[in-house]
């Protein structure tokens, strides 16, 4: 079987391609993606010179060029995790999530549709529900949970959502959608928190928490999310949503705080800074529906995901070293320079 994966090369693409090159060596692992930003090709190092594994740059939103890799690639999957992702990014510059997000959605969804894919995935977020209340613990996200963005963001992520299912009713596309809770772990990009308060707090410097700290998050380990991916892909009800979700809820001061005591650094670092607008409460999900239809489990809880979260970047800090300074957007002139 031959796999296009789109956004492998960022946090959770990048994660899922290591996943699936590792597991199916019988399969085809082709990793789309534009290296934008917050897509690095360092990520795939130890990947990069399998057999199964292919990288190819390029925009998910340029009709000519995804047409012309399907026709010339032929395949049978296609799992979108590429993304704009970052919230604070969004408020400043909607329209690039409107362009990758929707945009790039529907042009693979239309090539999809011209040379018949037998599956189209779409990685989705919890944050297209919106968000809960914090005096309401009793409350989840279900699948059946209205839609309520928040962001351009999130919005955006809703738009894509909407034209898949559509795409699903209107011409038959064999879809599926998943929306996840808060991922974590390693390869994660350093502006987002568990990282940005990880190295920072290695470096001494002052770790900003937005408004008192009191958001809620569900925390996912990255590597159970790949797994109920791939579990929805080969065994998911075409035209279904699964939420897939941690059972580990905690607020952002928590999760501060639970690093700091790890890493044996002070709480003094901690500084509380103003809110960002439209700031969502509290995200948590019920995944009652993967797991009982699919017989997904987590099998990490915050506990032991963030001590395995830490290890990593200790043991790794050339890798998010090389995204402070920038020296990650030199690797793939570095690696496909002279072959382009």
């Amino acid at each position: 079987m031959k796999i296009i994966v789109t956004g492998g090369a960022g946090f959770i693409g990048g994660n899922f391609v290591h996943y699936m090159v590792n597991k199916y060596p019988e399969d085809m692992i082709i990793n789309l993606d534009l290296l934008t930003y917050a897509g690095n090709l360092e990520t795939l190092k130890p990947v990069e010179n399998a057999p199964n594994y292919k990288f190819i740059k390029g925009d998910i939103a340029d009709r000519a060029f995804i047409f012309k890799l399907f026709e010339e690639e032929k395949p049978d999957v296609v799992i979108n995790f590429a993304a704009e992702s970052h919230v604070d990014r969004s408020i400043t510059d909607p329209e690039s999530f409107v362009r990758t997000n929707v945009m790039g959605t529907t042009t693979l969804l239309d090539a999809c549709r011209t040379y018949g894919i037998k599956r189209y995935h779409q990685v989705s977020t919890d944050e297209v529900y919106g968000d809960l209340p914090l005096d309401r613990p009793d409350l989840f996200f279900t699948e059946e949970t209205p839609l309520h963005t928040s962001s351009p963001y999130s919005s955006s992520k809703a738009g894509a959502d909407l034209f898949v299912l559509a795409y699903h009713r209107t011409y038959g596309l064999p879809v599926t959608v998943s929306r996840c809770s808060n991922n974590y772990g390693p390869y994660h990009f350093p502006e987002k928190l568990i990282p940005l308060i990880i190295s920072r707090a290695l470096n001494n410097e002052e770790l900003p928490v937005y408004g008192k700290g009191e958001n809620v998050r569900d925390w996912l380990y990255v590597t159970d999310h790949c797994k109920a991916i791939d579990l929805i892909v080969r065994k998911g009800k075409v035209g279904e949503i699964y939420n897939i979700g941690g059972h580990n809820e905690r607020t952002n001061l928590e999760v501060v705080k639970t690093i700091l005591k790890a890493l044996n650094k002070p709480e003094s670092l901690i500084k509380f800074v103003t809110d960002r607008p439209g700031h969502d409460r509290r995200y948590a999900i019920d995944p009652t529906k993967i797991e009982t239809e699919l017989g997904w489990k987590p099998e990490y809880t915050f506990d032991t995901g963030i001590v395995k979260t830490i290890d990593w970047y200790l043991n790794n800090k050339e890798w998010w070293e090389h995204i402070i300074s920038g020296e990650y957007t030199k690797y793939f002139e570095n690696m496909y320079g002279e072959r382009l």
